[in-house]
């Protein structure tokens, strides 16, 4: 017998295990933004050009060097499984802290369900490269799914030690194609047309728009807080992980923008399914083809796997305060991961990945990540309001408080405004929806919830707990 299985049988509360370090929370938030470089982003490109894409993966940058920044110090402080989740329930209150939670399930959810039409796709196209035509991507998309749940359902050390090299591999072939293509030359990239002509076929609109799907370009860094309970030092590997892991984001986007836009008019690349691995085709090397097919896939299996490890922690977290009911909320015995909210997770990212059009996942998970932001700009000011510097123990502590909440408030309203121009139905869908869950909390399971037993900090309490 273990000693997981001994504590259980004694009939003591089984915890998670902390045994992440600094790689693994960088591969935790890398190996799921960086299919952002292999997928969606270039759906910016279709909105507004290829000029108007770039600007708006620096303005993404921007918004997420503010969502790092303010995630480094809140989460360090506040070391639970449920990120962002876990620090509304300790700063603002259950009601806002449940929609915090559903907006990060939901998020990561609809990414892993975006990640699986990918891999799909890719098999696919791949196949019928290879001469079998008619193949069908939907076994693809059920396989990679419970393949990475069963994973997570094993352990979270080794799944997100698959993640770290995975995840390495995927930014390697980013780094190849860039280095065979400026360096090497194996095919002259050519850029005349952005400064001729092109540059910004749609103007200034265009920009905003593109923003909607320039959050793609780092979508899910943010993640890396999910695993702060099984973390050995959080003040020192979540801000290291989360800010290597925006330094890479920004290195990979920059080329892979670079790359792509380089080889294939602006208006074929903004319908691209897989922009990167096209990119390689058009070079007719097949060792660059081979290379980019793999770190399309392992791009897109280190994003889902990182994906049911974040949305699993933020349901298990609310099951166990029982925003949720509480049989969420357990931790199995031998492996230490929250594997019945694992197990919940898959059939609703099953029934997204086999029956809805890829943009319109990828603009739910956006829309979810964008309400998670909002709050979390809010959040950090109250954090600093009810505890100053001086009251409470604090990992880290971001610089130029309150900017970073400002002008992350101020690049989320614009994203809204951005999304709304072309997919307003479905953001009131979405509103609507968390409307509807909102008020299911409130009249069934408020009651449940025990406000002076979920506030675990040793800090001075608020009013109202």
């Amino acid at each position: 017998m273990t000693q997981a299985q001994a504590t259980a049988s004694q009939g003591e509360k089984v915890s998670l295990l902390r045994v992440l370090g600094p790689g693994h929370v960088w591969a935790l938030g890398v190996g799921i933004v960086l299919v952002g470089e292999y997928m969606g982003w270039n759906f910016a490109v279709g909105k507004g050009g290829a000029v108007a894409a770039l600007i708006a993966c620096w303005f993404a940058g921007l918004l997420y060097t503010c969502v790092a920044m303010i995630d480094s110090e809140v989460t360090s402080t506040v070391a639970a499984a449920g990120g962002q989740y876990a620090q509304a329930k300790h700063i603002v209150g259950p009601l806002l802290a449940f929609n915090v939670g559903l907006f990060l399930v939901m998020a990561y959810t609809m990414l892993e369900a975006a990640n699986a039409i990918t891999l799909g796709y890719l098999v696919q196209a791949v196949g019928a490269m290879a001469g079998f035509e008619g193949g069908h991507d939907k076994p693809f998309i059920v396989l990679t799914i419970m393949f990475l749940a069963w994973l997570n359902y094993r352990g979270v050390y080794a799944t997100l030690t698959f993640n770290l090299v995975i995840t390495a591999i995927a930014f390697i072939a980013i780094v190849v194609l860039f280095l065979a293509l400026t360096a090497a030359k194996v095919v002259p990239l050519n850029h005349a047309g952005l400064i001729h002509g092109d540059t910004l076929p749609y103007g200034w609109m265009g920009v905003l728009a593109a923003m909607h799907f320039g959050l793609w370009y780092y979508l899910g860094i943010e993640g890396t807080t999910q695993a702060a309970e099984e973390v050995r030092s959080p003040a020192r590997a979540l801000p290291l992980g989360t800010m290597t892991g925006i330094i890479t984001l920004l290195i990979a986007a920059s080329m892979t923008w670079y790359i792509c836009v380089g080889l294939m008019p602006w208006e074929y690349l903004g319908q691209a399914t897989t922009p990167l691995f096209d990119a390689a085709r058009l070079t007719s090397s097949v060792p660059l083809m081979v290379l980019l097919f793999i770190g399309t896939m392992f791009a897109t299996m280190a994003s889902a796997n990182g994906c049911i490890n974040d949305a699993s922690r933020a349901w298990f977290s609310m099951g166990r305060d029982h925003y949720l009911p509480e049989w969420f909320g357990a931790v199995h015995p031998k492996y230490r991961t929250p594997f019945r909210s694992i197990i919940f997770l898959v059939p609703v990212a099953l029934m997204f990945a086999l029956g809805a059009p890829l943009d319109q996942v990828i603009t739910f998970s956006i829309l979810s990540g964008l309400l998670e932001y909002t709050v979390m700009s809010f959040n950090m000011i109250m954090f600093r309001n009810k505890w100053p510097l001086d009251t409470i123990k604090r990992g880290y502590v971001h610089p130029m408080h309150p900017l970073p909440a400002i002008v992350l408030l101020v690049l989320c309203g614009v994203t809204y405004f951005a999304v709304f121009l072309g997919y307003g139905t479905q953001l009131m869908a979405m509103m609507v929806f968390y409307i509807v869950a909102s008020a299911w909390f409130h009249f069934h399971r408020y009651q449940f919830v025990r406000r002076g037993a979920q506030f675990t900090m040793n800090w001075p309490r608020p009013r109202g707990y």
